[in-house]
């Protein structure tokens, strides 16, 4: 069933091209039903926008050769690797709490997967045209929803949360009719595997048995191999997942990330970040905050994702039931969420807040902080990467950060007793310092510097998306050069709005 793995490239000291890529494809070695083979759609006189150095170093390529016309010509569908298999995949899912029936990829097609020291990662086209699963669409993507998921699947990875990553962003222009009318790009994604909750779904709702256990059969042996030691390895892969799930949500509330499209065929069977659309970072901070305009429901707001990563679980274990078993031991596997988003929030924050410790009254604190962030609509980003200024017996130091309050003396109040519990496991203001900056990012991709990027890019001036790349790169890092990058939004940014056609 399985096809051979491609051979590793990266020290064999061989020129590759586009057209000798060394790609395999185990996902093209499943039966037919569970994808269809076909080609991209060209793209007219395709161009590099950007490419990412970081994703391109992953699979052993140096980001400027895919400047090259023939990367390029790849890159945006316009001509394959002789070794690719294009074909995109079959599922289904829940959308907005809703049983959606048949999705699948509906403007992405897989070439194939290439070999890395760290395991196979996954070349994907997004925007590359219409496939069976369209649904009536055009299979393609436009510029500005591309580069925000270029730039965003590159900043989640420097944040050092679980995301599929990009390659690179290419353009054509080609018009795009969207709202208006849209010039067309393709992102180039990158990941171990796309494989979704909503890729069970589709078997379980379709009450095809073999094919689920077919598709849970190939995860496991490719994903999760050591799962296969466990008594019912059906249960440990959803336990493992829901796990996975669990943490990679509590990395995104800890930054402040809103995915903004939490359905299950957007949940990752790895646990990552993945399907960037109208995401969000927060700014003033707002718990209730809905950063998908079309979401008027606010399923999928801030406070809402932990809540809704757990009812996306029950959903993968429905689809998993037949396979597991007993109800008994897919929620068995189910509880493990819970506890484990608990525990990795609570982890998090003390890294956050610098605390080395760990008390039973420090949910007090932490509470107490988030309602006075909540009151006081402070920006995210800044308020946790000034506390880490904050000096223990120097309250006129805080002034920075105690300007973010409108009630200040509120912030006072808060800020005095965070200064005893630091005094009470004897904290010392460089060493938590450095710590907090290594765990509250100075840098994250505001709506508003996207759409700067983005306009400029519109006009064929790409040097703000290599700026801003090279900007979240870093985003733990000081770069005084690039110091306005972490400044407040401008007005104007409180008007931006996206949506699932962003």
């Amino acid at each position: 069933m399985r096809a051979a793995r491609a051979t590793h490239f990266r020290s064999t000291g061989t020129t590759i091209t586009a057209d000798t890529l060394p790609l395999g494809n185990s996902f093209a070695a499943l039966p037919p039903a569970f994808y269809t083979r076909l080609m991209p759609t060209p793209l007219p006189a395709p161009y590099l926008i950007a490419a990412s150095p970081a994703a391109a170093a992953l699979i052993g390529l140096d980001a400027a050769a895919l400047g090259a016309e023939d990367f390029v010509a790849t890159l945006s569908g316009n001509r394959v690797p002789l070794a690719a298999q294009p074909l995109a995949a079959v599922y289904s899912g829940h959308q907005f709490g809703v049983w959606a029936g048949q999705l699948g990829d509906g403007r992405a097609i897989l070439l194939g997967e290439l070999a890395t020291p760290d395991g196979p990662l996954e070349l994907q086209l997004k925007g590359a045209g219409a496939t069976p699963y369209s649904r009536m669409g055009d299979g393609r993507a436009v510029l500005r929803s591309s580069i925000r998921e270029f730039l965003c699947s590159e900043a989640m990875a420097a944040l050092g949360i679980p995301s599929s990553r990009a390659l690179a962003v290419t353009g054509s222009d080609q018009g795009v009719l969207r709202e208006s009318m849209e010039s067309a790009a393709v992102v180039t994604r990158m990941a171990p595997s796309f494989v979704r909750f909503g890729s069970f779904e589709h078997w379980f709702y379709r009450e095809q048995t073999a094919e689920l256990k077919i598709l849970a059969d190939y995860v496991i042996d490719a994903f999760y191999p050591q799962l296969r030691r466990e008594a019912n390895p059906y249960q440990a892969l959803l336990a493992e997942v829901a796990r996975r799930t669990a943490h990679t949500i509590a990395h995104w509330q800890a930054v402040g990330f809103m995915h903004g499209v939490l359905n299950t065929d957007n949940m990752s069977i790895l646990g990552l970040t993945l399907d960037y659309g109208p995401f969000g970072f927060m700014e003033a901070f707002d718990a209730r905050h809905i950063c998908n305009h079309t979401d008027q429901q606010g399923r999928y707001s801030y406070a809402m994702q932990p809540e809704i990563g757990h009812w996306n679980c029950y959903a993968l274990g429905q689809a998993l039931l037949p396979l597991i078993g007993e109800v008994s031991a897919a929620q068995e596997a189910l509880d493990v969420y819970q506890p484990a988003f608990a525990a990795r929030m609570d982890q998090l924050l003390h890294q956050k807040l610098g605390l080395d410790t760990a008390l039973d009254t420090d949910a007090v604190l932490f509470d107490a902080m988030f309602a006075l962030m909540q009151a006081n609509h402070v920006d995210f980003t800044l308020f946790f990467r000034r506390l880490g200024d904050l000096r223990v017996d120097e309250p006129a130091a805080d002034a920075p950060l105690r300007d973010l309050f409108i009630d200040r003396p509120a912030f006072d109040a808060w800020a005095a007793q965070y200064r005893q519990r630091l005094r009470r496991e004897g904290s010392a203001d460089a060493a938590r310092r450095a710590a907090m900056n290594r765990v509250n990012p100075k840098y994250v991709l505001r709506n508003y510097l996207a759409q700067v990027a983005i306009e400029k890019a519109q006009k064929k001036d790409f040097t703000e998306v290599e700026r801003l790349l090279s900007v979240l790169a870093r985003p733990y890092d000081e770069q005084p050069e690039h110091e306005h990058y972490a400044a407040l939004p401008p007005d104007w940014a409180s008007h931006l709005e996206v949506s699932c056609s962003s």
